[in-house]
């Protein structure tokens, strides 16, 4: 296959696809430019080897990789060498931290920076856990809080809040062994949440404050942002596919038409489903198919998903979070894709809530345009960002030493 400059690739390993999506992209050079984003290759295939976000089965998890990426390259007619890839999974940890130094030479430089961050990071993490990500919340020069870009500026204390996002070593390692084994270079690890983001949230949201929530299908992954800064993050153990199990059980029929009968009647909310409405539920060990109300699935799927939001408000309020955010939630992920999910997420959190989907890109927007691609767009966004994409197609081992440094020398690890 021919081979394109300013090629980016988002693989979103999930618990129930893989999907890997091909963005082309251009401008971003210049500073203060925004790259902009064109797809034109997406490939997604059912995930075999992942559950809540974290291998089980490596040979499972490469060969659905590998799958999903020969169809994303039939479609863009490009070589696919190196992805952006998501993490994801109960093992993730965020928390905030502080640093403080002195400016040497009254102006803050990008060393100085560079050495306050350090000092924000210079925390006692386990060792089976590595650093992902340092996220900077703010910046004070002396008592001047509020700054976002420091260098430059004069005085001789420099402060600065961040967000450090950490996980589990060994998950990080198998996620990045077997896209690897599948014949591809791993340029940089994001946390699922933080990529949605960067595709469904507006500026405006996250300059005012918002509450994003992924619902996929092992794990419910939660960022906040405040200020155009990462707060808090979290990943619940819960998802889509417990909406699934519980129908299968519920309705006494196997768990892949479960996933069926969600997709196409599912609705969250009881109060929007009509009496008279009735679905045909196929039944297992060879008997005939069951006609049953669509009422009875509602109130099976209801319980689960008003868990969901109850677990991630309840969150909320112990940071004490819900009320800084004043541009409400956005849910995004396959599952808030089910009739009725936003109406019950502003019940249940009290919050004005809308769904996301990708925005501000270009190319195959009508497939891209829905919740359950969020991750994979913003994944190619992420790395466009970081003004990379260059490289991302031509790196042989360079990529994949940094990843394998990250993973030995966590605690000097820095972004």
């Amino acid at each position: 296959m021919a081979k394109r400059e300013h090629i980016v690739v988002g693989l979103d390993v999930g618990t129930t696809k893989i999907c890997a999506i091909v963005g082309e992209v251009s401008g971003g050079a210049l500073p203060g430019e925004r790259p902009h984003v064109r797809i034109i290759g997406i490939g997604t295939h059912p995930s075999r080897g992942l559950r809540k976000g974290v291998v089980v089965n490596v040979e499972s998890t490469i060969e659905s990789i590998k799958k999903a990426v020969e169809e994303a390259e039939l479609m863009a007619g490009v070589e696919i060498n190196s992805v952006y890839t998501g993490i994801a999974g109960s093992h993730i940890k965020g928390f905030n931290s502080r640093g403080v130094i002195a400016i040497k030479n009254r102006e803050v430089t990008a060393a100085d920076v560079q050495r306050v961050v350090e000092a924000a990071k210079a925390v006692a993490i386990p060792m089976d856990r590595e650093i992902l990500h340092v996220l900077p919340r703010g910046f004070a020069v002396d008592d001047q809080e509020g700054i976002k870009d420091p260098i430059g500026m004069f005085g001789t204390r420099l402060e600065v809040e961040v967000h450090i996002i950490t996980g589990a070593v060994t998950s990080a390692q198998n996620i990045v062994r077997s896209i690897n084994r599948a014949g591809l270079e791993v340029v940089d690890l994001i946390l699922q949440p933080l990529a949605s983001s960067e595709a469904v949230l507006t500026p405006e949201e996250r300059e005012l404050g918002v509450a994003m929530i992924d619902i996929g299908g092992g794990t419910t992954d939660l960022a906040t942002i405040v200020d155009n800064s990462v707060w808090h993050t979290a990943v619940l153990g819960i998802g889509g596919n417990h909406v699934t199990n519980d129908i299968a059980v519920g309705l006494r029929t196997p768990a892949y038409e479960a996933e069926k009968i969600k997709i196409r009647y599912g609705c969250a909310s009881t109060s929007m489903v009509r009496d008279n409405e009735t679905i045909e539920v196929p039944s297992m060990g060879g008997r005939p198919a069951r006609v049953l109300s669509r009422q009875l699935l509602s109130e099976i799927i209801e319980p689960r998903a008003e868990e969901i939001f109850s677990l991630v408000a309840q969150d909320l309020r112990k940071m004490g979070y819900d009320e800084r955010v004043a541009a409400g939630v956005v849910i995004t992920g396959g599952t808030s894709i089910l009739d009725g999910m936003v109406e019950l997420a502003e019940r249940v959190m009290d919050l004005p809530v809308r769904r996301g989907a990708p925005t501000d890109v270009g190319g195959l927007v009508d497939i891209v345009n829905s919740p359950m691609y969020a991750t994979g767009v913003g994944l190619i966004l992420y790395g466009a960002k970081s003004r990379e994409p260059l490289r991302s197609q031509r790196s042989a081992n360079g990529m994949m030493q940094r990843v394998v440094r990250r993973m030995k020398d966590w605690a000097q690890e820095f972004f």
